[in-house]
Parts: structure tokens; C-alpha cells; sequence
């Protein structure tokens, strides 16, 4: 066996052990350049061959140092998923699809990307782990890295429309299903990630169901892609079904009481109940709440953003003490929308 014989069986051995993005670019200019050899001749192809070494050396040395750097956690044992740990990890490493059915409170948005790094993923490429609104991917994101003791926009990281916080070199990358759906037109191998995590599928969004649908045949394609399914509420059957009769584990959730009131609208005959409009009917509620309970933060639900912002305006008129009455929808900037989870010394009204 020839030395460049022996030098490129060495090369297509070290390129399988990369980062799935330098596995492929530089199989490609391996095979193209083995394609060229005899048009260019054997001078040109050696020194072809030796630069094209040099760019391996450069991807093993940036694998050796991911490897190095996989954050570190510590397990959150009071949040129910917790328990189920081991078997997600199992579930991850044996099958290429894996679906959770988590109940709300069950801790699985925060804690399965971690999961996945204790799984070994990460390591080839990215974590991916959607979320169906902007506002959702920004704080997912922010959480997951403040329980790795990291600052945002370092092993983990966001991107939704307009803006991009996340290293190069980042470990886990929370985006917005069309943010995914979008990167498929530019990469439709999303070679960029090596495990990609759906959550909340039970959304069933065009998005959502967009991205399922590339990810269906995306993971037969690409043997080395992990996907993750979860959801609060999921038919897991028809799921497992769609993937190859995809393994599902369950995991409990952890609820707060709730208590159900009807409030009601206008006065004691029936001629004198004359329906409001949600804006009013809104403000007389919070009123109510406000008179029977001094403490506790309250989140009102409306229909539009003219329904928020007319809401907001007439509570401020009401001159509550010790409260701070915050608008949140889409359209508001990152930092208009943080404020609703900073801490206050009185009542927050959302």
C-alpha cells in the first residue's frame, strides 16, 4: 500500500470521528479531489492532499476542544422529570426518534436539552429545541443557561426573527419552529445539529406541522440525527405511529390547585344585565380580586393587542398600590417583554 493510499484511508477514518458540518464539507473535497487526481497529476494532487490535512487537523482540533467543554449540571430532583432521566437518555441512545409525553409542570422543556447533552449529543452538532413563540424561546433559553451557571449566548443560546444570540460554538439553540423551518431552505440536512427537540407538538401549527413532516424523512436520511417529540398533550399512539412506532415515555406532571369562578354581568333582574365589552368586564374582575386578595400576581388573558393595550390603560387609571401593570404580546421588544419576569416588590398585573 502506497503512503498516500495509507494517508487517505487515515483521512476517511478521521473524518467520520468530526463535527457532522466538517464530516461533510470535507468528505466532499476529499471525494473531488480523488475524482481530479489523474487530470491534475500526482504533484498537484499531493500537495492538494497535504492542504486538505491541514483542514482536518483544524476540525479534529475543534471537536477535541467541544469535547472539552460540554457544560456541566447538577440534577433538579424536585421537578418530576427528573425521575425519568435515565430512561430518556436510554431512549436517545438506542432509537433515532424518542417521544415524551410530559404534563404541564413536568420540567421537560428545560431539562431535556440538558438531558440530551448527558446523552452525548452535542457534541456532532447542535441541540435544536423549538418553541412556538418568540417570547417562549428567549426565556427557555435564558433558563437553561442560568441553571448551567452560564451567561446567555454561550453553550446556550437563541434565535428567533431579527435576532441571532448564539456562539458558534454553542451547545444548545432554542428557535422558533419557523425560525427551523426556515433554515431549511438553506440546509435542508440542518447539518448544523445533531439532535433536534420539537416541543410543544401538540400546538399543530403549520409550522409544526411542517417541520415534522422534514423531520420524518430527515431522520432516514441521516443516521446519525436524533429527533425528540414532546408535548403536554399529544395522542402519543398516532405519533409513535408516523414514526416507526417511535418509543414513548410518560412523565407526570406537578399542578397547582385552581379554582374556578363565574363572575356575574350586570345586575339582579334580567332586564338590567346588560353584557360588557371584554375590557370591562376584565377591569370589574380585577377589581373584585383586588378587594378580596392583597397578594398574588395576575395574568389576564385578552383577545388583540388593542384589547391589552386599552386594558393596561384603564387599570392605570385605577391607581392599585404597590402594583406594576405590564403589557405582553409579540410585537413588544426584548426588552419590554423581559420586564414581566423581573421581580417586583408589590402586585404584578400581566
Amino acid at each position: 500500500m502506497t503512503d498516500s493510499r495509507r494517508q487517505i484511508d487515515q483521512f476517511r477514518k478521521t473524518i467520520n470521528t468530526l463535527m457532522h458540518s466538517d464530516t461533510i464539507v470535507l468528505r466532499r473535497q476529499l471525494e473531488r479531489l480523488l475524482r481530479s487526481r489523474k487530470r491534475i497529476g500526482e504533484a498537484a494532487f499531493s500537495k492538494r492532499l497535504t492542504q486538505l490535512g491541514s483542514s482536518l487537523e483544524d476540525a479534529a482540533e475543534r471537536k477535541r476542544r467541544r469535547l472539552e467543554r460540554v457544560p456541566r449540571f447538577d440534577d433538579l430532583s424536585h421537578l418530576p422529570i427528573t425521575q425519568a432521566k435515565q430512561a430518556i437518555i436510554d431512549s436517545i441512545g438506542n432509537h433515532p426518534v424518542t417521544i415524551i409525553s410530559g404534563e404541564t409542570g413536568s420540567g421537560k422543556t428545560t431539562q431535556i436539552p440538558k438531558f440530551c447533552l448527558a446523552a452525548g449529543r452535542g457534541l456532532h452538532g447542535k441541540i435544536a429545541c423549538t418553541q412556538p413563540r418568540r417570547i417562549a424561546a428567549t426565556t427557555v433559553a435564558a433558563r437553561i443557561a442560568e441553571e448551567l451557571n452560564e451567561e446567555l449566548g454561550r453553550s446556550v443560546g437563541y434565535k428567533i426573527r431579527f435576532q441571532d444570540n448564539t456562539d458558534p460554538n454553542a451547545y444548545i439553540k432554542v428557535v422558533t419552529d419557523g425560525i427551523l423551518l426556515a433554515e431549511t431552505q438553506g440546509d435542508p440536512w440542518l447539518n448544523e445539529y445533531d439532535t433536534i427537540i420539537v416541543d410543544e407538538a401538540h400546538e399543530r401549527s403549520l409550522n409544526i406541522d411542517f417541520v415534522l413532516g422534514i423531520l420524518k424523512r430527515l431522520v432516514q436520511r441521516r443516521r446519525n440525527l436524533k429527533l425528540v417529540i414532546t408535548s403536554a398533550t399529544i395522542d402519543t399512539e398516532k405519533f409513535s405511529k408516523a414514526f416507526d412506532d417511535a418509543p414513548v415515555i410518560e412523565v407526570s406532571g406537578r399542578l397547582y390547585p385552581v379554582e374556578t369562578r363565574y363572575m356575574a354581568i350586570g345586575g339582579d333582574e334580567p332586564d338590567d344585565r346588560e353584557e360588557g365589552t371584554p375590557v370591562e368586564l376584565t377591569v370589574q374582575a380585577i377589581d373584585q380580586l383586588s378587594k378580596s386578595h392583597s397578594r398574588g400576581d395576575i395574568l389576564v388573558f385578552m383577545p388583540t393587542e388593542q384589547d391589552i393595550r386599552e386594558t393596561c390603560e384603564t387599570l392605570e387609571g385605577r391607581g392599585y398600590p404597590k402594583t406594576v401593570i405590564l403589557p405582553l404580546f409579540a410585537r413588544l421588544s426584548q426588552a419590554e417583554q423581559k420586564r414581566v419576569f423581573a421581580a417586583t416588590a408589590g402586585r404584578k398585573i400581566i
